[in-house]
């Protein structure tokens, strides 16, 4: 073991050789980052633009196992060298952003932003972002768009590829493992998670390495046979060449040039099909990964002078833009989203043209007068000493910032609005996991993506079940039973009961499950059913439509099968000696809660959306839920023992529904209540419905 630290520590005599560069693969890199600009600055007018981020990686992967393979065949592989070499390359542009992202936000953000933003600058320095952001992903996350350091999660799966990779490939080498053999392995067992995870947890996949690394392997594998089968691939070129010369009578071209051409054309068509074809709301990265991974590997193989490669990718414009690809990544998306923040909305397109225009004039500057010059200057050792001292030290910063909750101490002055907003993240409490109660949930492998837990360590007596609209009434929960043990159980677009849609896959088994349990305790002695009514019917948002997270229309097909699988449910609780209370949903205010607070320190132009009544028409609003309201009377209809409280008496009066009283929200955004409002629903609740079962 201490020989092989040793091997791992020490460096060779020789430097580390590198692949003969080639301004086509420079241009690849245009074309991903451009991609991906496009998407996150106009979404719509390229909606499949964030897999360019899936073309880095097929790049990176195979750069990378270019220089490994040739450095250990040839002996002169050094980690301390390469590793290097990668903190030269990655740090310097990573710690400007960084920096300047803290600097402005000191200035531009709110306590609970800022916050944050100190979590994701920690993680980003310690390349953990996609980890991190797994672990947010969820209904009370802030949104995608309001995190200025999102971006880094890909650069987190590129590290974590670059820390592992070498290794085993070195281990390998040192134990004559065909380089080849170790590459199709993980990368097919990567790919089979990443086939199994997309259906299983999206977000997962998503964001974890394990399904991710075969995007970059690909690359790997198109190394191996760029080195290893290069006469080979020579031979067969010049014969599929003589081929298609002869079928498209064309002699001239029968020297390889013409089957390169066929794969670059090729691979471009994947790439831009992929651009057009693949959207945010489908299951990536999937199987429809493989479309911009496949396009980047033809691409790259055809080589540098096939027609599209050399006229098209290696043009000097695209180039450029190429070798600026990597702070232009780094600075575009925190210049958007910070012009997100401050405007409480889509910026408007002016400014996210000047963002993008921004971004270009930064990458340059970056890539001239930083990354040139620590990369390419003199004094190795000392530069990568200083940069990871200092990335530790940003790391640190900005863990202080996390744990001293966004520094309030900023706004101490400031208006009593101020510290209203920043009360608006919910809470999240402790309890016992109900699996400990309820066996045959982990013995049956069922597990909600929401919480399960138990506010006292024994079984319930009372049970709360529903979607995230009952999640946000935890804190009220957690504070109103103290001396009782109350289960709590979530599941997004499932809990309690659904239209057909939603009932399907582990919904399906999660919910019956749930039932079955449910009917047949001898502990659990009632039963509250809460949820996005409207949502569990329709099964659509509208995108922007009337407001905030507004539930579409729904079919007579899908009210119908909603109200069966209530009436299905409850009957069996009934059945089973179950008070079931059925709790009708709050109102969704059709805006942001933020509309009610002019707090941002500055904007980029007037606060066009500020709804200083913080108040929606009441009339309006029951109109756009009377059909929703219409398919629960009906169904409560044939289930007269169930008991119904209305919260929204609570909200709405003389013709206004409010999101805030005197002083403080009610709500965390616009459909979800923050700790005040569940509070006062709970009290509420228990003040007007006996929970006992009595």
């Amino acid at each position: 073991m201490f020989k092989i630290f040793s091997k791992l520590i020490t460096p060779p005599k020789t430097n580390l050789s590198h692949p003969k560069y080639r301004p086509d693969i420079d241009g690849l890199r245009a074309v991903a980052i451009l991609s991906v600009i496009a998407f996150h600055a106009f979404p719509d007018w390229l909606k499949g633009g964030f897999v360019g981020v899936d073309i880095f990686f097929v790049i990176s992967g195979f750069l990378i196992s270019t220089i490994i393979f040739e450095n250990l065949d040839r002996g002169t592989f050094s980690f301390s060298e390469f590793y290097s070499r990668r903190i030269k390359r990655i740090f310097p542009a990573l710690i400007l952003v960084l920096i300047a992202c803290f600097v402005f936000g000191w200035f531009a953000l709110l306590v609970g932003e800022y916050e944050q933003l100190g979590k994701h600058m920690a993680a980003g320095t310690m390349f953990v972002s996609n980890f991190v952001l797994w672990g947010e992903a969820g209904y009370f996350d802030g949104s995608a768009e309001a995190k200025p350091l999102l971006h880094l999660w890909s650069l987190a799966i590129e590290e974590q590829f670059y820390i592992v990779w070498p290794v085993l490939l070195w281990l390998a080498w040192k134990w004559k493992v065909n380089f080849l053999a170790i590459t199709i392995l993980i990368a097919g067992a990567s790919f089979y998670l990443n086939m199994r995870g997309v259906n299983q947890d999206s977000v997962a996949a998503f964001f974890s390495p394990q399904t991710r690394f075969w995007e970059l392997l690909s690359g790997s594998l198109l190394a191996w046979v760029s080195l290893y089968r290069k006469d080979a691939c020579a031979s067969v070129k010049v014969r599929l060449s003589a081929w298609l010369s002869t079928v498209f009578k064309q002699t001239s071209v029968a020297n390889g040039k013409a089957l390169s051409n066929v794969i670059s054309f090729a691979g471009l068509s994947l790439l831009v099909c992929g651009f057009l074809t693949i959207n945010k709301e489908l299951s990536f990265p999937g199987l429809w990964a493989l479309m911009p991974v496949l396009g980047a590997v033809l691409v790259i193989l055809a080589g540098s002078e096939a027609w599209v490669n050399r006229v098209v990718l290696s043009n000097r414009i695209v180039v450029w833009v190429g070798l600026i690809s990597y702070p232009l990544y780094l600075w575009h998306w925190p210049l958007l989203s910070f012009a997100r923040i401050m405007e409480g909305e889509v910026p408007s397109e002016s400014i996210r043209i000047t963002a993008v225009v921004l971004s270009f004039v930064l990458a340059w500057l970056t890539y001239r007068f930083v990354e040139q010059r620590i990369r390419f200057g003199g004094e190795g050792k000392s530069k990568v000493i200083v940069l990871v001292a200092m990335m530790v030290v940003i790391g640190g910063l900005g863990f202080s910032t996390m744990i001293k909750g966004g520094w309030a101490s900023r706004y101490e002055d400031e208006s009593a609005a101020i510290q209203a907003i920043m009360a608006l993240p919910l809470p999240f409490v402790n309890g016992t996991d109900c699996g400990k109660h309820i066996p045959e949930f982990k013995e049956n492998n069922i597990v909600f993506n929401g919480p399960c837990l138990l506010t006292q360590d024994a079984p319930p007596s009372l049970a709360f079940v529903g979607d995230s609209h009952l999640l946000h009434y935890l804190n009220g929960i957690w504070g109103s039973f103290t001396s009782e043990s109350v289960l709590m159980v979530v599941q997004w677009s499932c809990l309690p009961f659904a239209g057909d849609h939603f009932l399907t896959g582990d919904c399906k088994k999660n919910h019956d499950a749930l039932t079955r349990y449910l009917e047949s305790s001898s502990s659990v002695k009632t039963v509250v059913l809460s949820a996005h009514w409207a949502y569990l019917m329709s099964g659509v948002f509208e995108p922007e439509g009337d407001g905030w997270r507004m539930a579409k229309p729904f079919t007579e097909a899908g009210a119908k099968s909603f109200q069966e699988s209530g009436i299905n449910m409850i009957t069996k609780l009934v059945n089973g000696g179950k008070q079931v209370v059925f709790m009708k949903d709050v109102p969704d205010l059709g805006f942001s809660i933020n509309d009610c607070f002019d707090v941002r320190p500055f904007r980029l132009s007037p606060f066009s959306n500020f709804n200083q009544d913080c108040s929606h028409s009441q009339q309006r609003y029951l109109e756009r839920i009377a059909a929703v309201d219409a398919v629960v009377e009906e169904m409560l209809s044939q289930l007269p023992s169930v008991k119904v409280y209305d919260p929204r008496s609570l909200f709405c009066s003389n013709g206004k529904c409010k999101g805030k009283g005197d002083f403080l929200p009610y709500y965390m955004d616009g459909d979800h209540l923050n700790h005040h409002g569940a509070s006062m629903v709970m009290k509420d609740l228990i003040d007007k419905v006996d929970l006992n079962g009595s």
